[in-house]
């Protein structure tokens, strides 16, 4: 109610469901028969906004009768009782005990609370509180807090001027006011949170408001600016405190930061003038509905308290006085000044306060500054006449104390440090744009030598780290550029800021002769270059010190510093501002020494070019590992190098296709940490220094290179040489592989959250792991959970957005290659202008040479990458005119440049795109016609050509020959339309080589062809090689192409008789070149590993010599080359498990190593040879080398091939049926599966039976065959299966056509082959020469098998250790008596009577003496089994004796027939008897 009438209640009470929205009263439930009742209802208010002492609650008690009675009504009023909206000014809450009258309050009641005993009223329980009742309220209007409401109100009454104050009980008068207001001030503090959020930005408001007018009190000003600044403090901390959750990325609290952004301005000095805020933040409109009479409009007397001057007590203290305007001014402070000077004298808590929240009390100051400015009209003053030295001094006081804060705190406090760091710094930013900029830097200077005093005494990265952190942020200024005065040349500044020099120069180690200085300032962080970039200055000398190799725990700090240059050029880049070339120029200059900070980082940088050559660092992987990892595995990690990573980084290393040049070791620390950036960081300098170089002025980077020293110029074109690899066009599978991988990533930390939210150990896990009903074959025993095992749904988590985001779209990854591959070209684009402007500087000196060598190699590494179309037409023009100008370079200096030059031609040559080829055929006419010029033959490049071509052909999988023919057929046209040299030679040698080159095509076509076919391929590599009989290079080319065929099908041992002929082909040469006796005389050293070898002796007539030109000057042509070659040949013979030959290849490197008296090498090679006849002992028995099929192929369909047979070497156990599949699978998918047919006998095979159409393969499996005298060399089985060049296979046949008959008339063909070479031999399949036929006649046939068995029981009887079941089967087979065809029956057939032939009585009486042999073999067998069988046997090994017994009776009467012929006396022996004869005599003899 807002009266005493019942007529005075107000419609505020909200109405429940289905009925009006507001009500003017609300019931409660009814309570039954209870004395004490409990109501639990809650009623709703809506309480107006502006409240008078008169509004109240009014609650009324009624009785309501349950049995209505005649003519009483149905509920009675027996009590009444209420509540005070207001008290003192303050909105009543909480929990109220009130009386309950029994009568209606008297009048003007409501004034007063139910608790004032009023006269003349009758009370329940005398006066007792009895009615128990809860009041809250939630509003933005009343604070509800003492506190606060105290402050409010004193500073409103000090606003309206009245005085005495009532706070509650309290009544203040203006004499005691000062100390009840500081009080309150300070006992803010002690108020709860919550209000002071709501209120947040109005008491904030008020305190400044006290800050900049100090308040007069009785005359007297008084100054509240330490009182406001310490509450202002300890707010703010309790804000960010109890509110981490609202922070933005940079820690400030939400509603401090909107506060300073939305609502704070500096309260208004002029009161005539429109404030800037709402009512000039004077705080009545705020403050109004405080007021306490409803009636007097608030803002009356606004300005009455400020307008007392507080600065001059002449003038009168009167509101009246006329001079209102200038007094109001006088009496205001600079809000910025005043914080200014409370910090810095602030000391303890109170410090400590501002310190934690530095950054609410910086952007205050900086706001407060700019409003100054802005309302006194002085952006456009001069910057040094801004502000009073007063208030500079306390800025550099502050500064400097918090600057000592940052170097002395940071190892306790770092997170406070780090945010006290970066608010400082962003404090200095926005001070830049508002105070004169010297000033500021000396700021900055401060800053930075306090921070350097300490680095110098305690190497901490994290401090280091800060100073970085700061200066990212200082160096994001808009007008950064402009800071540094770019336009300034390097003369003593002139400039208004004051000369700010560093401690000391860091000069880099360069100019080594005396140089014109001015350029060299330019290029170095020289005292001049600092002092006139200063920003930039700091910049470069921050990233020269942390990327100083020496600097050992600066390694995490690396790819920081990288990206603060890289976002400072990425941002001047985008700059439309600096758009301009010429301003580009500008801007650039002031990142020259970077140049050389990135030549000085060069050993450390990510190796990027390990793709493209071979050489094995190990070290270096680990390096780039750790550097990667942010973390920086202190000092020992990378400072020890393998002795490999030395060679390799040296250059010196064998296996090293392209090595690094060696100007990469400058200084002999530059090992150390060989790869110690992570690709990343090493990327994006690498982008830096590609942007100064692309917008540096060219004749100031020509000036500065003719200055360089030469080891200083290599250096830097291996710079650029690792920049080509680095920005290399990856292509798109590249991206896709990559984004799986990401996404593997995001996928591999899934399955780490479930393991670790499942508890990885123990048997829960095993739980998980067979609910999946399947072990996880991952590493790590990861489970993946199943879903219900989880205690989380998987897509209610955090990390599910990031996995889905990790896969990128087809498009965005379109995107990406499409950026890289503009960016490759980009990079290579400036890399090449920076090579001409090279050439251009150093081809008037007189250390060219070595340069251009140098040039020229980053050119051919550009050609040898992925390139676009537009770069490669820039970089052959380059190249042309390169060799034009210096050919002597090409082919006297660096040949093996020369080399590659060709091989990247031709593969252009080779390109798809018709402007690639027909660039690339003019460079390679031209650099044929150069090489013609010098010296009237172009042997060099036709050579080179020769052999890029075989090499492209023998490697590159996607090679198109089609474009290649064309762009031959260019060059050709090229010299015959050439006038100049029209009469000369030169185009009847091109168009020979053309047409070698397209012999050559036509063979690798073919190979192309039979890339599926191994022999037919292996053959063909052999036919080229055998081409090239006459060029020792390509020769040795071919051989090893082949070598690695080879073992691509693990054939070693061929392998490892290509690379000995590869090595006995060097020898050869080499006994030409160079007289040394250890070295092998040529191949005949070779003879005893393989009889193959002589074919590489240099004896026909066009055998170049090799001392011409541009012959053997591979490197393998060298003693290392051969020493190499033989290493890896006996490795390969070691892999094929054919340790002799191993022996015999160490025999002819070891008196190489004695004469270089290589003790290392020696050791290691008797190591190998010590393994390798140890496993000779071991292995023996065990052994198999290789299984031998004859292989003959007949009809059309095989073209070369037809009616041409070859002995197959295949793996060990190979069954006839594998190899007949596998050919007839291959060839069967060649011609048509019903085409092919496999012949199944061994028979002669006459053509004129076989169908024409058919393609018909033989297959026939042959054993090695000796004659009797080579047994006698051939003992081991390695013996038996090495140099192999005769087969033998048996074919077994009757007279009348059948392949088998009766014991009579079986008769057996045994046919000999003889290959062209001996196996192994480079290639797996090798023609047959030579077939010789034996035939054998029953009877003889009938010798060999009671030979082969009487073998048998001696092999099985003599074995050690016995093997009782083997000795078993043969006996079984020779005694039993149901022996089909056995022993006896063989007997019978041929012993049972004198043959009547004279020409078969010696097969006969050999036959007889093999049966003899035979029985005596059985006897002894027999007697052996009995001691080995067991009591269970006896009964068979009586059976067996039974057996032998009834064989020997049956065998004795035709074994004792002798022929009488045979063993007649001795005559007079005449000169032509015959061979039978002569062989019996010497027979009877024995």
């Amino acid at each position: 109610m807002n009266g005493e009438d019942p007529n005075n209640a107000m419609p505020v009470i909200f109405g429940k469901s289905s009925c009006a929205d507001f009500a003017k009263e609300a019931y409660t439930a009814v309570v039954y028969h209870n004395r004490s009742p409990d109501f639990h209802d809650e009623v709703k208010i809506k309480l107006p906004a502006s409240l008078s002492d008169h509004h109240h609650i009014l609650f009324t008690f009624y009785h309501v009768s349950c049995q209505q009675k005649q003519n009483t009504p149905l509920e009675t009023p027996v009590g009444y009782t209420w509540i005070p909206m207001l008290q003192n000014g303050r909105l009543r809450t909480g929990h109220f005990c009130l009386p309950v009258s029994l009568e209606k309050p008297p009048q003007s009641y409501s004034v007063l609370s139910p608790d004032v005993p009023l006269p003349g009223m009758k009370w329940v329980d005398n006066h007792r509180g009895v009615f128990n009742v809860e009041v809250v309220s939630v509003s933005t209007i009343h604070t509800q807090d003492q506190y606060l409401d105290k402050f409010f109100a004193l500073v409103h009454a000090l606003d309206e001027h009245m005085f005495p104050v009532r706070i509650g009980d309290m009544r203040i008068m203006e004499n005691n006011l000062e100390t009840e207001l500081k009080s309150s001030i300070a006992a803010l503090n002690s108020s709860q949170l919550e209000p002071v959020v709501r209120f947040l930005h109005l008491l904030l408001d008020k305190l400044v408001l006290l800050v900049v007018r100090p308040p007069v009190i009785a005359g007297q000003i008084v100054n509240l600016g330490q009182a406001s600044f310490e509450v202002m403090a300890s707010i703010v901390n309790r804000l960010h405190k109890y509110l981490d959750t609202s922070q933005d990325m940079h820690g400030r609290n939400s509603l401090l930061s909107s506060y300073i952004h939305y609502v704070f301005r500096l309260p208004n000095a002029d009161p005539n003038s429109p404030s800037p805020g709402p009512g000039g933040l004077g705080g009545s409109v705020h403050y109004a509905t405080m007021a306490r009479s409803a009636v007097r409009p608030a803002s009356l007397n606004l300005n009455r308290s400020r307008s007392l001057s507080n600065s001059n007590p002449d003038i009168s203290g009167t509101p009246t006085s006329p001079d209102d305007e200038v007094r109001s001014i006088i009496g205001s402070k600079l809000f910025h000044e005043e914080l200014a000077l409370q910090w810095v004298v602030s000391s303890g808590s109170v410090r400590e306060g501002a310190l934690q929240q530095a950054w609410f009390f910086f952007e205050l100051m900086v706001k407060s500054i700019i409003h100054h400015l802005y309302f006194a009209d002085r952006l456009e003053s001069p910057r040094k006449n801004r502000f009073p030295e007063r208030f500079m001094d306390d800025i550099t006081a502050l500064v400097s104390t918090i600057a000592g804060d940052i170097v002395s705190r940071f190892q306790k406090d770092l997170e406070l440090v780090e945010r006290l760091n970066t608010s400082l710094a962003f404090f200095l930013n926005d001070l830049l744009s508002v105070m004169d900029r010297g000033f500021v830097f000396t700021l900055i200077r401060a800053y930075w030598k306090q921070v350097s005093t300490k680095l110098y005494t305690l190497q901490n990265p994290t401090l280091e780290s800060l100073r970085l952190d700061f200066l990212r942020i200082v160096c994001s200024h808009e007008h950064y550029v402009t800071l540094n005065l770019p336009c300034s040349l390097l003369t003593p500044p002139a400039s208004p800021s004051p000369s700010v020099s560093s401690a000391t120069s860091q000069s880099s180690g360069f100019s080594t002769h005396v140089q014109d200085q001015k350029i060299a300032n330019m290029f170095e962080l020289s005292v001049p270059f600092r002092e006139q970039h200063y920003l930039a200055g700091l910049v470069l000398s921050e990233l020269s010190v942390i990327l100083d190799p020496d600097n050992e725990g600066m390694f995490g700090l690396h790819k920081k510093v990288v990206s603060v240059v890289h976002n400072l050029l990425s941002s001047h880049d985008s700059d439309p501002r600096y758009a301009d070339p010429e301003v580009k120029a500008r801007v650039a200059m002031l990142y020259l020494p970077l140049i050389g900070i990135v030549m000085e980082t060069l050993p450390q940088l990510h190796d990027f070019t390990e793709s493209h050559n071979q050489w094995g660092r190990p070290g270096g992987h680990q390096g780039a590992a750790v550097g990667s990892g942010g973390e920086e595995a202190e000092g020992e990690g990378n400072s020890m190098i393998s002795q490999t990573v030395a060679m390799a980084i040296a250059g010196t290393c064998t296996a090293s296709p392209i090595s690094r040049p060696s100007s990469f070791l400058l200084n002999s620390q530059a090992s150390r940490q060989h790869g110690s950036f992570s690709a990343e960081s090493s990327r994006s300098l690498l982008i830096c220094l590609l942007w100064v170089l692309k917008n540096a002025d060219e004749l100031v980077l020509q000036k500065w290179f003719t200055d360089l020293s030469v080891s200083q110029l290599n250096r830097l074109l291996d710079l650029l040489y690792l920049c080509v690899s680095c920005f290399e066009y990856k292509g798109k599978k590249a991206f896709e592989r990559m984004n799986s991988l990401t996404f593997k990533k995001s996928k591999d930390m899934k399955a780490k959250l479930e393991e670790a939210i499942l508890g990885s150990i123990g048997a829960r896990q095993e739980m998980v792991r067979r609910s999946r009903g399947q072990l996880e074959r991952s590493p790590s025993g990861s489970a993946f959970g199943s879903q219900e095992n989880l205690r989380w749904r998987k897509d209610m988590t955090h990390w599910r957005q990031n996995s889905e985001k990790m896969d990128k779209t087809r498009a965005e990854l379109e995107h990406e290659a499409l950026i890289d591959g503009n960016l490759a070209t980009e990079a290579n684009l400036i890399i090449l202008d920076t090579l001409e402007i090279i050439v251009q500087t150093v081809s008037v000196t007189e250390s060219k040479e070595s340069i251009l060598g140098g040039v020229l190699k980053v050119l051919l590494h550009s050609m040898a990458c992925n390139q676009s179309a537009l770069y490669l037409q820039h970089c052959f023009a380059t190249q042309r005119a390169l060799v034009s100008k210096f050919p002597e370079l090409l082919f006297e200096e660096e040949t093996e440049q020369c080399a590659d030059l060709c091989l990247r031609l031709l593969r252009s040559c080779s390109s798809s795109i018709s402007t690639i080829r027909a660039h690339a055929s003019a460079s390679l006419y031209l650099l044929m016609r150069q090489n013609f010029e010098i010296g009237n033959n172009f042997a060099r490049v036709k050579m080179q050509v020769t052999m890029s071509l075989s090499s492209l052909v023998g490697t590159s999988q996607n090679f198109n020959e089609e474009f290649l023919r064309r762009s031959l057929k260019t060059i050709l046209t090229y010299a015959e339309e050439d006038l100049e040299l029209r009469e000369t030679t030169f185009p009847d040698q091109v168009q020979d080589l053309v047409f070698n080159l397209h012999m050559i095509l036509s063979d690798t076509v073919k190979m192309k062809e039979h890339q599926e076919d191994p022999e037919m391929l292996i053959d063909l590599m052999y036919r080229i090689a055998k081409g090239y009989q006459t060029s020792p290079d390509l020769r040795l080319t071919w051989l090893q192409n082949m070598a690695g065929k080879h073992s691509e099908r693990n054939n070693h041992a061929e392998a490892a008789q290509c690379l000995v002929h590869s090595a006995a082909l060097v020898a050869e040469y080499l006994s030409m070149l160079e007289d040394r006796k250890y070295l092998p005389v040529g191949c005949v050293t070779f003879q005893n590993i393989s009889s193959n070898v002589l074919e590489e002796s240099a004896v026909s007539d066009d055998v170049v010599s090799p001392d011409e030109e541009g012959i053997c000057s591979g490197k393998y042509f060298t003693e290392v080359g051969l020493v190499g070659l033989l290493e890896q040949a006996a490795s390969s013979f070691s892999m094929a498990g054919m340790y002799e030959a191993v022996n015999e290849v160490y025999k002819v490197l070891i008196p190489i190593h004695e004469a270089n008296r290589d003790a290392k090498k020696l050791a290691t090679i008797h190591g190998k040879l010590q393994e390798a006849f140890g496993k000779i002992v071991h292995q023996d028995g065990k052994r198999m080398f290789g299984t031998y099929f004859r292989v003959g192929f007949y009809g059309s369909k095989f073209g070369d091939l037809d009616e041409q047979e070859f002995v197959y070497k295949e793996p060990a156990i190979t069954k006839l049926a594998e190899i007949s599949h596998r050919l007839e699978g291959f060839y069967g998918e060649r011609f048509g599966e019903d085409q092919v047919e496999v012949i199944k006998d061994s028979n002669p095979v006459d053509k004129c039976k076989l169908d024409p159409n058919k393609a018909f393969i033989q297959i026939t499996y042959v054993e090695p065959y000796f004659d009797t005298y080579e047994m006698k060399d051939r003992i081991t089985y390695f013996d038996k299966n090495y140099n192999l060049r005769r087969f033998v296979y048996c074919t077994p046949f009757t007279l009348d056509g059948r392949a088998h008959g009766d014991l009579h008339e079986q008769f057996k063909r045994k046919t000999i082959l003889t290959t062209s070479h001996a196996f192994p031999y480079i290639k797996t399949r090798i023609n047959i020469i030579h077939k010789e036929e034996i035939i054998s006649t029953p009877i003889e046939v009938a010798i060999e098998d009671m030979q082969k068995k009487t073998q048998e029981l001696a092999f099985a009887t003599h074995q050690d250790p016995a093997d009782a079941k083997m000795l078993q089967m043969v006996l079984q087979g020779s005694v039993g008596t149901t022996v089909n065809q056995g022993p006896l029956e063989v007997a019978q057939v041929f012993l049972s009577e004198i043959p009547s032939d004279p020409k078969l009585y010696r097969h006969h009486n050999k036959l007889r003496l093999c049966f003899k042999d035979f029985t005596k073999r059985c006897e002894d067998a027999l007697r052996k089994n009995k001691s080995l069988i067991g009591p269970d046997q006896k009964e068979y090994q009586r059976e067996l004796e039974r057996n032998y017994h009834r064989l020997k009776e049956s065998l004795q009467p035709l074994i004792n027939r002798k022929i009488p012929q045979l063993y007649k006396p001795v005559l007079q022996v005449n000169s032509h008897r015959d061979s039978f004869s002569r062989m019996s005599l010497r027979k009877l003899d024995i």
